[in-house]
C-alpha cells in the first residue's frame, strides 16, 4: 500500500484533487483481530446508541464509563489502529464518553434519548454524526453558529495552527483565526471552535494552481486580533496591577506538603491544592476570588505548555528527519549545542556564546518534573488529548525549500534533506549522517539554521584528504568522526551528546524502514545505529576512552530521572538494544545493574517531601525489560543476607521505593502542623490528601513488583525473597514494647503489606475457586517464613518442633507462597502498626496528663528568670513531642482509613477464613456445610499453625468493624460468623482466651447500630443463620465460662470486660424464639453445664452489685463530710477528695456492667428457671436477691442518694424493677420460695412491702398492677414458707452434730464421702463448692463430683431422725389439740 501524504492524498504525479482517494491517514499501520473486531462492533451501533456503543449497562458507574472509553478509546485510535473505519469509530466512541461522563448530558440522554446537545431541532431524528451536537445558524448565515465538537487531535491542530490558515466553511474565504475554549475538565472534555477555518481540508492540486492571493495587512490584523486580544491583554494587565501579594501559592494535580488542602473551582471543575496555613483567615468571598484565579492560571498556563510542546514537537520532527530550517529556540531554555553541560546559543557565523535568559514565566506548580533539560509535557496528555502525528507546525516545504511563512528560498544546507532526483546514495549519506551526529567536515559554520552546535572533526577530513577520498562523512569513517567529537576538550559530556544523536538516528531508522526505503539506506542506517549505541555503552562503562574520569555514581542516573522522550531521557528503544547486546557485551549489564542500585541508593536520602517521583517512575520503565529484570534481581544489593531489620529501607535495592511513605520522619508534621489546633474538616481534608499521594505511590509499587514476578521464575524467587527477609527479620514488631530503632518502619511494612493484597487478588475469586491450591504442606517445605519462634494456636513448642522437623517432599506453588507471605506482612505490618496506634494513645493521654501535672509547678519559678525561662523551654519542648504523636498519629489514622485498602485486606482474611475453617473441618467447606461440635483432628495440623493466622483475621474484622463498618457487607459476613461459632463451639482448638476474646468482640461490634442497620452488619444474619441459631448461644455461655481464669494478671477485669460483649450479643438475638428453645432443650440435656453458667452468673450479680451499691454509699458520705470543708485539716481533706475520686469511678466502671449483669439474669431466670432453682444453686440466688433488695429500699437506702445519678447511669428504680421480676420469675418454683424463707441474714418481709409502695407512689408505670399483685402474693408465699420452716426446725430440736454439713451447718440431705480426705457433706453442698473450685476444700485434692461416694446409711440415720421428729411433732399436736369433735 502507498505510504499516505501528510494530507492523506494519494500523490500521482498527474493527479489532482478530484481523481484521489482521500485517506484516514492511518492505511500503513497495521491492526490486530481485537482491533478490527471493536471498530466493527462500533460502527454497527447507531450514531446515539451510547451505551452500546461503549458496551456498557444503562445502570453504569462513572467509573465503568471511564474504564470503558479508556479501552475502547485505544483500540480504536486511527494512530494505532489500521483498519478502515477506525477513524469513524474513534469518533463515535468519543462522542459517546462525552455524553455519558456528563452527569447533565447523561441524565437528558436517559430521559429523552438522542443527542442532548441536538438542542434546536430536539423532535427530529438522531444526526448520524456523532459530533453533530450543535446545529448550523438559522436562515443559512455566513458561518456555523457552533462548530461540531472534535477530536483531540483535531483540537490540538487547530489551536496551534494546523489547518487554521486553511478554507473557512465556504472555501473560498479564510474566517480569521480560531478560538478554542474549554467547557469542561476531565477526561474526555468539551471543545468547540468559533469562527476559524474547518478542521480538515480538501487537498490541493498537485500543481498548485489553487495557491490563495496574499491577504492584505489589514485583513492579516484583523486575523491576528483575537489572538492579541487573548495574550496581550493579560500581559498588559499584569503590568498594571498593583505589586501587592498575589494570594497564596496554588498547586495543581496531586497533593504534596504544605499543599495539601484540597479544592474544587466550581465552574471548569479544576482540581487545586493550597497551603492550609496561607489560607486561614480566607471567607467564603475570599475562596470565590480564588478558584477563578486559579482557573485563570490553569488555563493560562496550559496555553504557555502547549506552545512549548508544539515548538519542541516542531524541533524533535526536525531533528529526527535532519533538518537544518531555521526555528526558535523553545522558551525552556533547552540547550541548543549538543550534550554541553551549560546552555549554549551559538550563532551561525561565529563561535558559541552564553545564551541570555528566557524571561521568567510565573511558576505554577503543576507536575513533579524534577530536569530543568526535560522535554516539556503536553499539557493535555492527562485529559487524553494528543498532538497528530502528521502535524509538524513546520513551516518549511520539504520538496521546495522554500519558507511557508518568508516565502524565501533556503540555502541548501539549511533545507530539510529529501532524496532529490540527482542526489546519489553517497551524497544522501553523508546529508543524513550529517544530520543525525551533527558534524561538519567544513570549518567555515558552527552551527546550522536552526542554531544547533555543530561539530567540526578536523582529523576526520584530514585523513580523508590524505587518501584522496572525497570530504563526505559515511560509515567508514563514522566511528572515528563520533570518537573525535566525544573526546574534544570543552563542556562536551559523551553520554549526553551520545544520547540525543541515538533519537535522531532511532527517528531516521523508523522512519525509512515505515516507508519502505531501500535497503541499502536501511543498511547505512542501521550501522548508525549500531555504532551509537556501542558508543553510548562505552560512555558508561568506559569514560577514560573519551579523557573523562570514573565516576562513583553511574553516568546513567540523571539520564533515568528524565522522561524517556527527552532528547537525554533513556528510551525504549535504546534499553531493548542495550539489552539484546547482553550476551555478547558483558559490561552491560552490570553497568545498568549499577545505575539501578545507585538510583536505589539516591533515593534512600529523600522522602516524600522531595522530589521522588523520577526515582520511581526510572524503575517502572526499566523492570519491563524480562534480562535487565533478570539482572537487577540478582544484584547483591538486591536481598543482602546480613541486613538487619531497621536498614532494609535503606541497604535493599527495593527498600528505598517502599519507604516512601508519608508516615517517614516530618512528613506527618507537614500535614497536620499545629494538630490541637485543628478542626476535623481540616484533619479529614489532609488525611484524604495524604491517602491520594500514597494510592499513587503504592500503585506505582505494585506495578514494578508485578513486572519482576511476571519477567522470570528466577527474579520471581528473589522478589518472594525479599518480601520473605522483610517479614522474618521485623518479628520485634509484634513485642510488648517495641524499640523503633531495631524495626523497619510502619510505613514500608504498610506498603509491602497493601503490595501482597493486590499480588493475591487474581485467586482470591468469590467461590473460593482457588482456596484448595493454597498447600498446608507448604509450612513444612522449607518455607520461605520463619514460625519456628512463633506460638501455636494449640502446640507446645517442643511439639512443634516435633512437628515440623520432618520434612515433606513435594513443590511449593506461587499462590501458595504469595499466600503465606501476605498472611506474615498483615501480622507485621498493619496489625503491628494498629498495635502501635493503641499504644501511642495511651502514652499521649499519659504525656498531656504529666504536662498539666509539671505546669502546675510554674509558680515556684516566677521570681526567678532564668529557672523560669529553662522550665518553660523544656516544657515547650514536652509539648511539640506530644504535638509530633499527635500528628503521627492523625497520618496513621489517614493511611488505615483507606478505603480500598481495608476492602483488599477483608477480601484476603476473608479467603484466610475459609482456609481455616476447611483445614479444621476437613471438610470442602464452604460447598459442604460445617457440622458442630468438630470432631477431633489426629495430625492436629491445625494446632501447629502459628497464632497469628487466626490472629489477622480477627485483628482486621475488628479493625474495620471499629472504624469502618460501612465497607463491610452482609454478603461477605457469613464466612465470618462461622468462624466466630465454630471456634467459640469448639474452643479446646486454640489455646489463648484473649485470642477467642476477640472472635466475640467481632460478633459485638458487628451488631453495633448504625447506617440504617438497627442490629448492625452481622445482627440479621445471626437472626436467621441456622449454624446461629443452634449453636451461638451454647458457644457464648461456653466461653463465658472458660474466660473466668484467663491466665493473665488482669484478667479479674479482662474477665468483665468480655463478659459485658457476651450480654450485648445475647440481647440481641433474645428476640428470637428459635434460640430460646434450643437453649431450655439443651439446657435439660446438659446440667452440669448449665449449672456452671448460672453459678459464674451469680458471682458476677453478686460481686458487681455489692460494688457498685458500696461505691454509691461512699460518694454519699464523703459528699457529706466535704460539705464543710473549714472544719476538716487540709491532709484530711485531701484524703477525703482523693477517696470521694476513687469512688467515683469505681460507682462508673461498676454501675453499666451491674445494669447488663441484673439484665441478664432476668432473661435467663425467664427461660431456664429450672436450672436457677437447683439444690446447689437456689439458695445463693435467694441470699443475693434479698441482701440487694434491703439495700434499695432498707434502712440503708438513703446512702445511695448522689448528687447527678446520670453521670454514673445510676438508675435505682429501674434496678428496683428488674430484681423484682427476676423474683416474678421464680415464683411458682418451692425450692425458691422455701430458700429466700431461710435466708436469715437479709430476708425481712418489710422490704417487700417497701418496694410495693415504691412502686405504687414514685415509681408508677415500672410496674403493671397485675405485677404488683403477683409481687404482693409472692410476698405472702415467703411469710407463710418461713412460718413453716421455723416450726419444721423447731420440731427437730437439737439435730446431732454428724448430721450436719461441715460447710454450711445445715441438716444433710443426701451425704456423700468425699474420697480423699473422707470427709462427709452433703452432696448439694460440695457440687456448689466445685463450682468454683476444683479441690477437696479438707485437704486440696483435686476433686470431682463423679468422684464423692454416697453415705447411704448415714442418709438412713438422718432420715430416721428425722422422722422420729416429725412423730414426736404430730403427737404432741394431738395431746394439744383439745377441740371437741
Amino acid at each position: 500500500m502507498p505510504a499516505a501524504t501528510a494530507s492523506g492524498a494519494n500523490a500521482t504525479p498527474n493527479g489532482n484533487t478530484k481523481s484521489r482517494d482521500h485517506n484516514q491517514g492511518n492505511q500503513d499501520k497495521k491492526y490486530t483481530v481485537e482491533q478490527k473486531a471493536a471498530v466493527i462492533r462500533v460502527r454497527r451501533c447507531s450514531a446515539t446508541a451510547f451505551y452500546e456503543i461503549l458496551g456498557l449497562e444503562k445502570s453504569c458507574s462513572d467509573a465503568e464509563v471511564k474504564k470503558a472509553y479508556r479501552k475502547l478509546s485505544l483500540l480504536t485510535h486511527p494512530d494505532k489502529n489500521g483498519y478502515e473505519g477506525a477513524d469513524e469509530a474513534f469518533k463515535l466512541v468519543s462522542r459517546a464518553f462525552q455524553v455519558l461522563s456528563d452527569a447533565e448530558k447523561k441524565q437528558k440522554y436517559d430521559r429523552y434519548g438522542g443527542d442532548p446537545d441536538n438542542r434546536f431541532n430536539p423532535s427530529s431524528a438522531p444526526s448520524a454524526s456523532p459530533f453533530g451536537g450543535f446545529a448550523r445558524s438559522p436562515g443559512g448565515g455566513r458561518g456555523p453558529m457552533f462548530e461540531d465538537e472534535i477530536s483531540p487531535e483535531e483540537l490540538f491542530n487547530r489551536f496551534f495552527g494546523g489547518g487554521g490558515m486553511g478554507g473557512g466553511p465556504f472555501g473560498g474565504f479564510d474566517t480569521g483565526p480560531q478560538f478554542v475554549f474549554n467547557l469542561g475538565g476531565g477526561p474526555g472534555f468539551r471543545v468547540h471552535q468559533f469562527g476559524g477555518g474547518r478542521p480538515r481540508r480538501r487537498p490541493q492540486e498537485a500543481n498548485g494552481n489553487s495557491e490563495r492571493a496574499p491577504q492584505s495587512a489589514m485583513s492579516v490584523l484583523s486575523n491576528l486580533l483575537p489572538l492579541l486580544i487573548l495574550f496581550v491583554l493579560p500581559l498588559l494587565s499584569s503590568i498594571f496591577s498593583s505589586s501587592a501579594p498575589s494570594g497564596p501559592s496554588i498547586r495543581f494535580d496531586t497533593p504534596e506538603p504544605p499543599y495539601t488542602m484540597h479544592r474544587t473551582t466550581p465552574n471548569l471543575r479544576v482540581d487545586y491544592f493550597l497551603n492550609p496555613a496561607e489560607v486561614e483567615d480566607y471567607s467564603n468571598r475570599n475562596f470565590r476570588d480564588l478558584d477563578r484565579k486559579a482557573e485563570h492560571s490553569y488555563v493560562t498556563n496550559l496555553q504557555y505548555d502547549c506552545q512549548l510542546e508544539m515548538r519542541t514537537r516542531n524541533r524533535m520532527m526536525d531533528d529526527a528527519q535532519g533538518s537544518q530550517a531555521p526555528s526558535t529556540a523553545a522558551p525552556n531554555g533547552d540547550e541548543r549545542s549538543e550534550g554541553v553541560s551549560t546552555a549554549q546559543s551559538p550563532q551561525t557565523s561565529s563561535p558559541p556564546v552564553p545564551d541570555h535568559k528566557e524571561p521568567t514565566t510565573p511558576k505554577i506548580k503543576i507536575s513533579n518534573s524534577t530536569a530543568s533539560s526535560r522535554a516539556p509535557e503536553n499539557s493535555f496528555a492527562r485529559l487524553g488529548v494528543k498532538p497528530s502525528p502528521g502535524d509538524t507546525g513546520n513551516n518549511v516545504a520539504p520538496s521546495t525549500g522554500m519558507n511557508r511563512l518568508t516565502g524565501k528560498q533556503l540555502a541548501p544546507e539549511q533545507r530539510r534533506p529529501s532524496s532529490t532526483a540527482g542526489e546519489n546514495l553517497h551524497e544522501w549519506e553523508d546529508k543524513v549522517l550529517r544530520g543525525i551526529f551533527r558534524i561538519i567536515l567544513n570549518p567555515s559554520t558552527n552551527a546550522d539554521g536552526h542554531g544547533h552546535h555543530l561539530y567540526n572533526v578536523p582529523s576526520v577530513r584530514a585523513d580523508l584528504e590524505e587518501q584522496g577520498q572525497p570530504i563526505r562523512l559515511s560509515t567508514s569513517v563514522l566511528d572515528q568522526a563520533i570518537l573525535e567529537v566525544s573526546s574534544a576538550s570543552g563542556n562536551i559530556v559523551p553520554l549526553k551528546y551520545l544520547l540525543r544523536c541515538w533519537k535522531r538516528v532511532i527517528g531516521q531508522w523508523k522512519h525509512f524502514k515505515s516507508h519502505k526505503a531501500e535497503e541499502s539506506k536501511l543498511d547505512i542506517l542501521k550501522e548508525a545505529k549500531r555504532l551509537c549505541m556501542s558508543y553510548c555503552i562505552f560512555a558508561i562503562t568506559m569514560p577514560e576512552m573519551f579523557g573523562r574520569e570514573q565516576t562513583d555514581s553511574s553516568p546513567l542516573i540523571p539520564h533515568l530521572l528524565v522522561d524517556p522522550e527527552d532528547d537525554e531521557g533513556i528510551c525504549h528503544d535504546f534499553l531493548t538494544e542495550a539489552v539484546s547486546r547482553f550476551a555478547e557485551d558483558d559490561t552491560i549489564e552490570p553497568a545498568l545493574v549499577k545505575a539501578v542500585e545507585d538510583l536505589s541508593r539516591e533515593l534512600a536520602k529523600k522522602t516524600m517531601n522531595d522530589d521522588y517521583k523520577p526515582y520511581v517512575l526510572a524503575l517502572r520503565h526499566l523492570v519491563r525489560y524480562p534480562p535487565l529484570v533478570k539482572a537487577i534481581s540478582h544484584s547483591s544489593i538486591f536481598v543482602p543476607l546480613s541486613t538487619s531489620a531497621a536498614d532494609l529501607e535503606a541497604t535493599t535495592l527495593l527498600g528505598p521505593f517502599f519507604a516512601i511513605s508519608p508516615l517517614q520522619a516530618d512528613i506527618t508534621t507537614q500535614y497536620f502542623s499545629s494538630p490541637k489546633t485543628r478542626d476535623r474538616a481540616f484533619i479529614t481534608n489532609s488525611q484524604q490528601a495524604l491517602r491520594m499521594t500514597l494510592t499513587t505511590h503504592q500503585h506505582d509499587l505494585l506495578d514494578i513488583v508485578n513486572h519482576i514476578v511476571k519477567s522470570d521464575k528466577s527474579a520471581r524467587d528473589r522478589m518472594l525473597d525479599w518480601f520473605a527477609t522483610c517479614v522474618n527479620k521485623n518479628h520485634k514488631r509484634r513485642a510488648l514494647q517495641v524499640d523503633k530503632k531495631l524495626v523497619s518502619s510502619d510505613g514500608f511494612m504498610i506498603n509491602m503489606a497493601v503490595c501482597l493484597d493486590q499480588l493475591c487478588e487474581p485467586f482470591m475469586d468469590a467461590t473460593f475457586s482457588k482456596v484448595d491450591r493454597i498447600d498446608v504442606e507448604y509450612l513444612r517445605r522449607q518455607p520461605r517464613i520463619d514460625i519456628k519462634d512463633e506460638t501455636k494456636l494449640n502446640m507446645d513448642q517442643h511439639a512443634a518442633e516435633k512437628f515440623y522437623g520432618e520434612p515433606v517432599e513435594g513443590t511449593n506453588n506461587f499462590i501458595s507462597e504469595v499466600f503465606f507471605l501476605t498472611l506474615a506482612a498483615h501480622h507485621y505490618g498493619t496489625e503491628a502498626t494498629n498495635q502501635t496506634m493503641s499504644q501511642l494513645e495511651k502514652d499521649l493521654k499519659r504525656m498531656e496528663k504529666h504536662i498539666e501535672e509539671i505546669q502546675l509547678d510554674r509558680h515556684k519559678w516566677i521570681n526567678n528568670p532564668a529557672q523560669l525561662n529553662m522550665f518553660d523551654t523544656a516544657v515547650k519542648k514536652y509539648k511539640d513531642q506530644i504535638d509530633k504523636g499527635i500528628s503521627y498519629k492523625y497520618a496513621v489514622q489517614g493511611v488505615l482509613l483507606d478505603e480500598q485498602m481495608q476492602a483488599r485486606s477483608i477480601q484476603f482474611v476473608r479467603y484466610v477464613a475459609v482456609w481455616l475453617l476447611r483445614l479444621v473441618s476437613r471438610t470442602q467447606f464452604p460447598k459442604q456445610p460445617l457440622r458442630l461440635p468438630l470432631d477431633s483432628d489426629p495430625s492436629n495440623f491445625f494446632g501447629a499453625l502459628p497464632e497469628y493466622f487466626l490472629e489477622a483475621v480477627v485483628g482486621a474484622y475488628r479493625f474495620v468493624m471499629r472504624n469502618m463498618r460501612w465497607t463491610v457487607s452482609s454478603t461477605q459476613s457469613d464466612e465470618l460468623i462461622i468462624l466466630c461459632i465454630t471456634f467459640l463451639r469448639n474452643s479446646e482448638k486454640i489455646k489463648n482466651p484473649y485470642l477467642k476474646a476477640g472472635l466475640v468482640t467481632i460478633l459485638f461490634t458487628g451488631i453495633w447500630p448504625g447506617l440504617n442497620r438497627p442490629k448492625g452488619v452481622l445482627g440479621d444474619l445471626l437472626m436467621g443463620l441456622p449454624i446461629a441459631t443452634e449453636h451461638l448461644l451454647h458457644a457464648l455461655m461456653k466461653f463465658y465460662i472458660e474466660v473466668e481464669n484467663t491466665g493473665a494478671h488482669t484478667q479479674f477485669y479482662d474477665k468483665f470486660n468480655i463478659r459485658f460483649e457476651i450480654f450485648q450479643i445475647i440481647k440481641c438475638i433474645w428476640d428470637n424464639r428459635i434460640y430460646r428453645e434450643n437453649l431450655d432443650r439443651e439446657s435439660k440435656a446438659n446440667v452440669d453445664f448449665f449449672v456452671r453458667f448460672v453459678n459464674l452468673l451469680l458471682n458476677d450479680v453478686t460481686f458487681v452489685l455489692d460494688e457498685s451499691l458500696t461505691a454509691f454509699q461512699q460518694i454519699h458520705n464523703l459528699s457529706q463530710e466535704l460539705q464543710n470543708p473549714q472544719h476538716i485539716e487540709p491532709t484530711a481533706r485531701q484524703e477525703k477528695e482523693e477517696a470521694l475520686s476513687a469512688a467515683k469511678g469505681k460507682a462508673k466502671s461498676y454501675m453499666q456492667l451491674t445494669n447488663e449483669t441484673v439484665a441478664m439474669l432476668k432473661l435467663f431466670t425467664e427461660a431456664l428457671a429450672d436450672a436457677f432453682t437447683m439444690p446447689e444453686i437456689v439458695q445463693r440466688l435467694a441470699d443475693m436477691l434479698d441482701y440487694n433488695l434491703d439495700a434499695l429500699v432498707g434502712p440503708k437506702s438513703s446512702e445511695l442518694k448522689v448528687e447527678d445519678p446520670q453521670e454514673y447511669d445510676f438508675q435505682p428504680k429501674a434496678l428496683l424493677s428488674e430484681i423484682l421480676d427476676v423474683y416474678l420469675n421464680l415464683r411458682n418454683k418451692e425450692s425458691f420460695i422455701l430458700a429466700v424463707a431461710r435466708d436469715g441474714r437479709s430476708y425481712k418481709p418489710a422490704n417487700f412491702q417497701k418496694a410495693t409502695a415504691i412502686f405504687q407512689v414514685r415509681a408508677k408505670g415500672l410496674k403493671s398492677p397485675q405485677e404488683l399483685q403477683a409481687w404482693t402474693e409472692l410476698g405472702k408465699k415467703f411469710q407463710k414458707a418461713k412460718e413453716a420452716d421455723d416450726q419444721a426446725e423447731e420440731d427437730l430440736g437439737e439435730v446431732p452434730e454428724e448430721f450436719l454439713d461441715p460447710l454450711v451447718y445445715t441438716l444433710m440431705t443426701d451425704p456423700v464421702i468425699l474420697p480423699t480426705s473422707k470427709t462427709t457433706m452433703d452432696r448439694s453442698t460440695i457440687r456448689s463448692h466445685l463450682l468454683s473450685d476444683p479441690n477437696d476444700p479438707f485437704n486440696r485434692s483435686p476433686l470431682r463430683i463423679e468422684d464423692v461416694i454416697p453415705d447411704t446409711a448415714l442418709k438412713a440415720q438422718i432420715e430416721a431422725f428425722k422422722a422420729e421428729k416429725r412423730g414426736a411433732s404430730l403427737a404432741r399436736a394431738n395431746i394439744m389439740d383439745t377441740t371437741p369433735g
